[in-house]
């Protein structure tokens, strides 16, 4: 696992942002916000997520909202950052096999409590494999023209 995650979400995914920190209380979490369930705008997060991972600030992260997928459309703008929404262990462990995800991105209205738990403990304890996958993942961080 690592020390040191980013995290961020919305106010629809605020309670299970703050509930993913309780339950992975050994781990440094730089919190990027929402700090509350007053209404705010998932692209502000998402951005914020980017900039993170852009800035080396954490070497990944995990995002919330409402469905997961406003935020990670909006982390994803940054060619550093391979989000990943996962409704399942099985595809948080993929992501990270294959795609080399470094965000995960979840939806609170989507998932229950602990299959998020789930999703979040295999992102952590998988490793990219490389090989056939690291040209393909290389091409992901391009700037399409």
């Amino acid at each position: 696992m690592t020390d040191k995650l980013a995290i961020a979400s919305d106010h629809a995914g605020y309670k299970l942002k703050e509930a993913i920190k309780t339950h992975f209380a050994d781990i440094e979490w730089l919190d990027l916000g929402t700090h509350s369930t007053d209404s705010v705008d998932y692209p502000d997060f998402g951005q914020a997520m980017g900039q993170a991972i852009t800035d080396e600030k954490a070497p990944r992260g995990v995002l919330v909202c409402g469905s997961g997928i406003g935020i990670s459309i909006a982390a994803n703008r940054f060619p550093a950052v391979r989000a990943a929404l996962c409704t399942s262990p099985e595809m948080a462990r993929l992501s990270r096999q294959h795609n080399d995800a470094n965000v995960l991105a979840l939806g609170e209205r989507i998932i229950d409590k602990d299959t998020a738990f789930e999703c979040v403990e295999a992102f952590l304890s998988t490793d990219f494999e490389g090989g056939r996958h690291a040209g393909r993942v290389s091409k992901l961080g391009k700037e399409v023209k």
